[in-house]
């Protein structure tokens, strides 16, 4: 995403509090006497990432708001600043509750954790089960990406494809659940399709890991390779490097001279199909929003526990996109940031927005969507369960797996 762009966006989303010697102050109207305070520290990937960090920011103003408490923001600009941010922060002793947000910081949480055993913490995919004063709040991303994967490939099925890709950042445990979710999604496609055509279609997944999650140039080469290979569809998992994917297939649909997919990508984290209109057939959401505002919640009524919290397509805490959601991310914007967001992608009103991504998933069939919404409901009733490894041992066996059911075997 050119600069220019995000610019627009940061100055919208992310407005509600001003940067300042690597500390950002989103205390609110400071007429009003708050209720008290809360803390998050970013992951390097940091605000402005249009997904995972960003969806933290939202849970976490969100809740500050309705809580009446002042909000208090830290960036880490690299994995050195972890410690140190928290624990300036916790030294303190005014805050409701810390949030760090990412797997990296699990270690950093762990050891301030025990320096002040009276503040509480809450990690967002961090697994730290054992300390009374830090929740852990994991998401299932294997079920959530199990319909990204069994929408790319009914897509790629139905249109006589047979490759469909995945972009990752870097190769973290959290990654293995998408990329595993993504298997069995499109293996399931393929065992859904021969039901219902009697063809026989076989879908290769080609994947890569960036080793990053803010470097967009990096997310477009790895699109473009997938592309020039026959990928269909492409689902990034990548935070700022998977904008670049976003660029990669609009490229090849400019060429084309088309303004809607096929090919398509799937965005992450946020609802991010508004970012590239036409392009992003859906998002697989994870609700990070969610996760923090209940962790807030939790600490504000007096409820917080340690231990591990997760949260799956019955939560609510993951699921593909719909229209609906697309319209709450772009509602949530100051209306001057709807505005000039409007203009650039060349819409007159947020009605027009909206047909136009409407239109975008009429280029799919009413029986994919149904498809995947059948997967979605034998999920959450447990009559399929979708692997989630967390190693490399576990990942290698999901991708060696020749059908969804091999697949299930392995799930705990």
């Amino acid at each position: 995403m050119k600069k220019s762009v995000l610019a627009v966006f940061l100055v919208g989303l992310l407005a509600l509090s001003v940067f300042a010697s690597g500390c950002i102050g989103g205390g609110g109207e400071e007429k009003e006497a708050k209720a008290g305070a809360i803390a998050i520290v970013y992951d390097v990937g940091g605000r402005g990432d249009l997904s995972f960090n960003d969806m933290a920011y939202i849970g976490a103003s969100k809740a500050a708001k309705d809580f009446n408490l002042e909000l208090v923001e830290l960036q880490s600009n690299s994995e050195d600043d972890y410690i140190k941010n928290l624990e300036t922060l916790a030294k303190q002793k005014k805050y409701k509750v810390i949030i760090a947000v990412g797997f990296m910081m699990t270690d950093a949480v762990k050891a301030v954790a025990d320096k002040y055993p009276d503040q509480k913490f809450a990690i967002i995919d961090g697994y730290v089960p054992d300390k009374p004063n830090v929740m852990s709040i994991l998401f299932k991303e294997n079920e959530g990406s199990a319909l990204a994967g069994a929408l790319a490939g009914l897509i790629a099925a139905n249109d006589g494809k047979n490759k469909v890709g995945i972009v990752l950042g870097m190769e973290i445990p959290v990654l293995y659940k998408f990329e595993a979710g993504y298997r069995f999604g499109v293996k399931w496609a393929e065992d859904y399709y021969k039901q219902k055509t009697g063809k026989d279609v076989n879908i290769d997944v080609l994947y890569q890991y960036t080793g990053s999650f803010n470097d967009a140039a990096k997310g477009k080469a790895a699109a473009q390779a997938q592309l020039q290979q026959g990928a269909w569809v492409i689902y990034q998992v990548a935070g700022g490097t998977g904008l670049g994917v976003f660029d990669a297939v609009k490229e090849v649909l400019d060429s084309q001279g088309k303004k809607m997919g096929p090919p398509f990508a799937i965005g992450v984290d946020s609802a991010q199909d508004w970012i590239k209109p036409g392009v992003i057939i859906a998002s697989m959401m994870k609700r990070v929003d969610v996760g923090v505002y209940n962790a807030v919640k939790a600490a504000v009524e007096g409820t917080f526990k340690g231990g591990i919290v997760e949260l799956g397509l019955k939560d609510n805490g993951v699921g593909l996109s719909t229209v609906d959601d697309v319209m709450a991310m772009f509602n949530s914007l100051p209306e001057e940031t709807q505005k000039k967001k409007l203009q650039e992608l060349g819409f007159n009103s947020k009605e027009e927005l909206q047909q136009y991504l409407e239109n975008t998933r009429k280029q799919v069939p009413d029986w994919i969507w149904q498809a995947v919404d059948e997967l979605k409901q034998k999920i959450i009733s447990g009559e399929i369960k979708v692997p989630a490894p967390m190693d490399k041992d576990g990942i290698e066996k999901v991708r060696q797996a020749k059908t969804w059911q091999e697949m299930e075997k392995l799930a705990s």
